[in-house]
């Protein structure tokens, strides 16, 4: 290499030595190994709350298995579908860089899976790092189609925080119904109405003492040690209620938010939307013989929804070893926020900031060469306008969803990333997506006189590497609420946020372009707007939706089309040959 003697240095011998030199100089990509997991997904019989019913599950588990990576690894998931219904999976937050064939929404990536076939999901997990998950992305089998997905760093690089977590605990939050969750949808698309709402709220699939005799026994219960430090990988995979976590007695550290590392900040209570993950440090206090032995791990919901919700609080243990176990009745609670604490919520917010060093920079858009302004909120399709139903929903009408006033309609025939693939766009899709509501109107103060949405399957174009700038915008329309907008295939920075009105003239000026938070996942505030920006350098079809699953059931979504680079690795590859067909 000195003087250029490896100029002429072209033996096999040589060119293995050079590019084993530049691996050990990577340590991430020399450590990089291909995982394999295996999902059978099969009904399995499952109680809660007294109730026993047959659920969905992978490998008979509710929730489902923990996958393990580590940054730079490649992920191969066989998923063998042995129900009566059409399955796929999402894992949520990966970037799929180049794999969108692996993304897993129906209809928008590929076909769903049919009853008695299989799909592999492979794709690389790169330059991520923290947790995330995945979950079923067809209907609402995701209530019980979920578990978590674990990126780890790669090996000899350190977590940027402190202390470094004795132990590392997985905590899926979600929801439990008696009923079936399809027909829970299926009925309220029939009628027009809203769903019947949830029954319970759980940890790792428990939903512990505060619903009857039944749940004492099915308590989520956390042992620690004094003194040691905890990193609770939380993550919501409730269906539709964005929720309230705290522990009582107890202060967190925010470490990481969507698989990205954050500014460490101190809260007593989070919040967290449907689809976001938290990594949160805890640590538990030193021996004390008068301090009780454990202590409430509690949720309860954010909300101000049109309509009912599930008003109820699930509460898991954190018990001191060695300690006996304490009664689950005489735990001290924690105090959670009201449940439409929409200040608490907004300031909450405001901690995330972008680690922005030279390790882990935020490489956030300075310049803009696409500006988005997205309406976003519930409507109402007229009476006559569905068929083999009835109109229960505001004012004689049914209870639609949009963006822009565009209620999306999932197609049937083949998924969009097929249709872009191969040229064929007639009657599957429609390159016009407004880039502003068609009638612009007071967004959070006296509602228009027409609340009914337009239909359509119709994306934005863009051109690879256009910066891209979204203001999300919440509307009053049936109501105002907040939104927790899921971007595939990107992470996004929020570069700003605020209530009322989106003024361009005023807030731009007071966007953060220097360390603002990286997500996947952000609620659009009450009455207010979110701004975001992210860099269309992943080609392929990438649905935009609420993660609140009855607003994607009324078409709270849709997708952007990103066109093939010049360059050969810019390019979207063909599909697997085992993708399934429609």
């Amino acid at each position: 290499m000195a003087g250029g003697r490896c100029l002429r240095c072209l033996s096999p011998a040589c060119l293995f030595l050079a590019v084993a030199v530049a691996l050990l100089a990577m340590p991430g990509l020399a450590a990089a190994r291909t995982r394999r997991y295996t999902f059978n997904v099969t009904m399995a019989t499952v109680t809660r709350l007294c109730v026993t019913k047959s659920v969905p599950t992978v490998n008979g588990r509710f929730p489902g298995p923990k996958i393990v990576v580590r940054e730079g690894d490649r992920l191969v998931v066989q998923v063998h579908n042995n129900i009566n219904n059409n399955v796929t999976f999402h894992w949520h937050g990966v970037r799929q860089l180049r794999s969108a064939w692996a993304d897993g929404p129906s209809y928008i990536t590929q076909c769903p899976i049919r009853p008695g076939q299989s799909y592999a999901y492979d794709f690389r997990v790169v330059g991520q790092r923290g947790t995330l998950w995945w979950h079923a992305h067809f209907s609402w089998l995701r209530a019980t189609l979920y578990g978590p997905l674990v990126i780890l760093p790669p090996r000899g690089v350190p977590y940027p925080f402190s202390p470094k977590p004795d132990r590392e605990v997985p905590l899926m939050l979600g929801e439990w119904f008696n009923a079936d969750p399809e027909a829970v949808i299926k009925q309220a698309l029939k009628t027009g109405g809203g769903p019947n709402v949830s029954d319970a709220y759980t940890f790792n699939g428990l939903p512990g003492p505060t619903y009857n005799a039944c749940a004492a026994a099915d308590t989520f219960r956390l042992r620690v040690q004094p003194g040691r430090t905890y990193m609770l990988r939380i993550v919501n995979a409730a269906l539709n209620d964005e929720l309230f976590f705290a522990v009582a007695n107890h202060t967190l550290t925010v470490v990481g938010a969507d698989a990205s590392y954050v500014k460490p900040f101190a809260a007593n209570t989070l919040v967290i939307s449907p689809g976001q993950t938290m990594d949160v440090l805890l640590t538990a206090a030193a021996a004390n013989p008068s301090s009780p032995a454990a202590y409430a791990i509690a949720v309860a919901p954010y909300t101000n929804t049109v309509g009912t919700f599930d008003n109820t609080t699930a509460v898991a243990a954190l018990e001191y070893a060695p300690q006996s176990t304490a009664a689950l009745g005489s735990l001290p609670l924690p105090v959670l926020p009201l449940y439409n604490d929409t200040g608490f919520v907004a300031n909450f917010s405001a901690n995330f900031r972008s680690l922005a060093s030279a390790r882990y920079p935020a490489r956030v858009p300075r310049s803009v060469d696409r500006r988005f302004f997205f309406a976003v909120g519930l409507g109402a399709d007229p009476c006559q306008s569905r068929v083999n139903g009835t109109c229960q929903g505001p004012n004689g009408t049914r209870f639609a969803a949009s963006m822009n006033n565009v209620s999306f309609a999932m197609p049937r025939s083949t998924s969009l990333l097929q249709a872009h693939y191969q040229r064929r766009y007639s009657g599957v899709l429609t390159a016009n997506f407004p880039a502003a509501p068609p009638v612009p109107f007071n967004y959070t103060g006296t509602p228009p006189n027409n609340t009914f949405v337009m239909h359509g399957t119709r994306v934005v174009p863009l051109g690879y590497n256009t910066t891209v700038e979204v203001v999300l915008q919440d509307t009053s329309i049936l109501g105002a609420e907040s939104h927790p907008l899921h971007l595939h295939g990107y992470d996004f920075f929020v570069v700003g946020t605020g209530f009322g009105n989106y003024d361009a003239a005023n807030d731009t000026a007071k966007y953060n372009l220097v360390d603002p938070v990286q997500r996947n996942t952000v609620s659009v505030p009450t009455a207010g707007w979110v701004a975001i920006r992210f860099v269309a350098d992943n080609p392929g079809v990438w649905i935009m939706h609420c993660h609140l699953d009855v607003h994607l059931s009324w078409g709270l979504a849709m997708a952007w089309l990103v066109n093939d680079g010049p360059l050969p690795n810019q390019k979207l590859p063909p599909p697997p040959s085992n993708i399934p067909k429609c």
